[in-house]
C-alpha cells in the first residue's frame, strides 16, 4: 500500500462529514472511481482538485462541452467522457438537493437516521458491497437525476464520509472514529 492511501486510511476515511463541499468532492470521486482502484483516485485527487473548482459545485454546475473537451485532455484526472458528463450532471442535481433540502449533508445523512451506522466486522471479507442504506440513498439520487452513482459507490461514499464505520473491530481506527457523528 502506498504512503498516500495508508495517510487516507489512517486521517479521513470513515470519518463522518457533514461538510457540503466535502460531501460534492466525494460524490465526484467515487463516481470516478467506478471500475478502478481507489489508490489510483488518490493519486488523481490533486488533479481533481484542479480541475473541479476545488470541488465548488457552483462552479462545476457551469461547466460547459469547451470545458469537458478540455478536461478529456488532462492526464490529472480520469479521462472519461462519461464520467465528466456525470461529475457536471451531479453538479446541477446536487445543487438542486441543498435548494430542497437545506444542505446536501441533511439529505444524506436521512439515509442512516442522522447517525453512523457502527458496524463489528472482524475480517475484511465480512464487509459488504451495498446495504439497504445504500440501496436506498441510490435509488432516491438515480430519481433526482444522478449518474455514477449505483448502490455499490454509494456504499463507499458512505464508507468515505463516515456514514458508516467499516474499519475492523481490531483496527485502531474503528474506535477512533466510533462516536464521532
Amino acid at each position: 500500500m502506498s504512503a498516500e492511501y495508508i495517510a487516507y486510511h489512517d486521517q479521513e476515511w470513515g470519518v463522518p462529514v457533514h461538510d457540503d463541499r466535502r460531501l460534492f468532492e466525494f460524490v465526484i470521486l467515487e463516481g470516478a472511481q467506478a471500475g478502478l482502484s481507489w489508490s489510483t483516485i488518490l493519486r488523481k485527487r490533486e488533479g481533481y482538485r484542479e480541475s473541479f473548482a476545488d470541488f465548488d459545485p457552483v462552479k462545476v454546475a457551469k461547466f460547459d462541452a469547451r470545458k469537458v473537451e478540455k478536461l478529456l485532455q488532462f492526464p490529472g484526472i480520469v479521462r472519461n467522457r462519461l464520467k465528466i458528463a456525470a461529475a457536471i450532471t451531479n453538479a446541477r442535481c446536487f445543487l438542486e438537493v441543498q435548494e430542497e433540502c437545506g444542505s446536501f449533508a441533511a439529505y444524506s445523512w436521512q439515509f442512516v437516521g442522522g447517525q453512523p451506522i457502527v458496524n463489528r466486522w472482524r475480517e475484511m471479507s465480512q464487509v459488504p458491497a451495498t446495504s439497504l442504506e445504500s440501496d436506498a440513498f441510490s435509488k432516491d439520487l438515480q430519481r433526482r437525476g444522478f449518474k455514477f452513482v449505483g448502490s455499490t459507490i454509494m456504499y463507499a461514499h458512505m464508507q468515505a464520509t463516515g456514514m458508516v464505520n467499516d474499519h475492523v473491530v481490531t483496527c485502531f481506527r474503528h474506535a477512533e472514529v466510533r462516536g464521532r457523528g
